[in-house]
């Protein structure tokens, strides 16, 4: 089996002797879990180590794959300089992973070795992974401290390095995937490590302080990463992680994905988190093929379920934005009132019809948002028209996202927002972020954020925020509006 083992290791730099000067011997049961990890990988004598990293490179949208045929880094940052590592990549097997990514991700696999870019009948989107955007080529100490230890025990490998993205979990899953296929096709002997620490939020006097999330997510994961029951890490909501501010949550995504489709035994060695941060250590061995273990495709087939069942509930403003989306980006046409005739849509509630409002349409895919747009007042002649046209703009014209494609439609919440006339306000405390909404204006420059929106729990958060989507500079005079809206699901 080429994947022979895997870890979930942190990456605290006061562990080390020569940054810690004393510290890390009140986290020794961390040291001698990772040490046992390091006796583990020199009994499996991998061909190559691969490490996902929070610190190494990180795009928005793009999962960057270190180049080249070697790197160099040290521990100077933390003052520790003699710490220093050089490392041998292992430039086929990143050609590989490059090559399937580019071929359309894990489907790719088969054809594999038959076909490279430029030939006929390649047809499929990219992956988004690759070498390219490398800003830093020194390893990072979410790198260099598993080798720390690994390299006190075994040495007699080739190194890849692959760093995180903002990218939604499930396609950190099939990037795992990606790296998976790719080993099976090269015969590597592998072992797969994935950096990251826990939360940074367990302790008051800890350097990022405390919140309640902080301990619920250490302990989650550790059960869950301690089980080998990795369908369970789609279930960790984007803002849930984000106020727990975890660190390698993406990471173990991506290690469940190089180990999917295969028998499992997982065993958690140690979580402490003595100095305010969460340090856990699991291992996993290697069986044979086990067809319960396609934990992404579970998954999946549980949300979509799940969704059909959401939209088959929603109301009909919803209903209406969905129709105008799926028409539009199934077959190119932008409807209107007098195109709903012989549709479930022909006879809508008078107060859809006959009231003018500004309305948003907001569509997420996987917990995230794909796209966003709306109307402070109304453009069109009544709230049907404004939201037929703002589903259309909300797939295809918000400039943060690509548009909408045919296979995502299954696989989207939308939520519709008609909004009440704004009015003027003189003070903040007329503010309060779950029943009204803010628009902010400087000049020329004017910012709207919707009220009640996940994350944004304070006023001051939400004009920052709306500050922000104007370009309004922080400390420009601003003067605020609020408004109330009915939120359509």
């Amino acid at each position: 089996m080429p994947i022979v083992g895997a870890f979930m290791v942190p990456h605290p730099p006061i562990m080390l002797p020569e940054v810690g000067r004393g510290e890390e011997k009140k986290i020794a049961e961390v040291t001698a879990a990772y040490e046992k990890v390091a006796d583990r990988i020199a009994e499996l004598e991998p061909e190559t180590v691969i490490i996902s990293s929070p610190h190494s490179i990180m795009y928005a949208d793009y999962f960057h794959i270190s180049p080249g045929n070697s790197a160099s880094g040290d521990m100077g940052k933390f003052q520790a300089e003699e710490v220093s590592f050089d490392a041998e990549y292992d430039e086929e097997l990143v050609e590989e992973i490059c090559h399937i990514a580019e071929n359309g991700g894990p489907d790719a696999a088969s054809s594999s070795g038959k076909k490279r870019k430029g030939e006929k009948g390649l047809a499929r989107h990219e992956f988004p992974a690759g070498t390219l955007g490398e800003r830093d080529p020194s390893l990072d100490h979410g790198t260099l401290i598993p080798l720390y230890y690994i390299c006190k025990k075994y040495t007699d490998f080739k190194l890849i390095r692959i760093g995180l993205s903002g990218l939604p979990l499930a396609l950190h899953y099939q990037m795992g995937q990606i790296i998976q296929a790719a080993v099976n096709n090269t015969g590597r002997r592998v072992v797969f490590i994935a950096s990251g620490d826990l939360s940074h939020k367990m302790k008051e006097d800890g350097p990022y302080g405390f919140a309640p999330e902080g301990p619920e997510y250490d302990e989650r994961i550790m059960e869950v990463c301690g089980s080998g029951d990795f369908k369970k890490l789609f279930e960790f909501e984007d803002s849930f992680c984000e106020k727990a501010a975890e660190c390698g949550h993406r990471s173990f995504v991506m290690m469940a994905g190089v180990l999917d489709g295969l028998s499992v035994k997982a065993k958690k060695l140690v979580h402490a988190a003595t100095f305010g941060v969460g340090y856990g250590i699991c291992t996993y061995e290697v069986g044979g093929p086990d067809e319960s273990r396609h934990f992404l495709d579970t998954w999946r087939e549980e949300k979509l379920s799940e969704l059909r069942g959401k939209q088959r509930d929603e109301d009909i403003y919803v209903k209406l934005a969905r129709f105008s989306l799926e028409n539009y980006v199934s077959g190119g046409k932008s409807l209107h009132l007098a195109d709903l005739k012989g549709t479930e849509f022909e006879k809508l509630p008078e107060e859809m019809t006959s009231k003018a409002a500004g309305a948003f349409v907001s569509i997420h895919k996987n917990g995230a948002l794909r796209g966003c747009i709306g109307t402070i007042a109304p453009t069109q002649s009544c709230v049907a028209e404004e939201i037929l046209q703002n589903a259309i703009s909300a797939g295809t014209n918000d400039p943060r996202f690509s548009t909408i494609t045919t296979d995502e439609l299954p696989w989207l919440e939308i939520s519709v927002d008609v909004l009440a006339e704004p009015e003027p306000i003189s003070s903040t405390d007329l503010l309060d972020v779950k029943k009204y909404g803010v628009i902010v204006t400087s000049g020329q420059k004017r910012g709207l954020l919707l009220p009640n929106l996940d994350g944004v729990d304070s006023v001051n958060q939400q004009i920052n925020i709306a500050c922000q989507k104007a370009g309004i500079p922080a400390g420009e005079e601003i003067s605020l509006e609020r408004f109330e809206v009915v939120r359509h699901l």
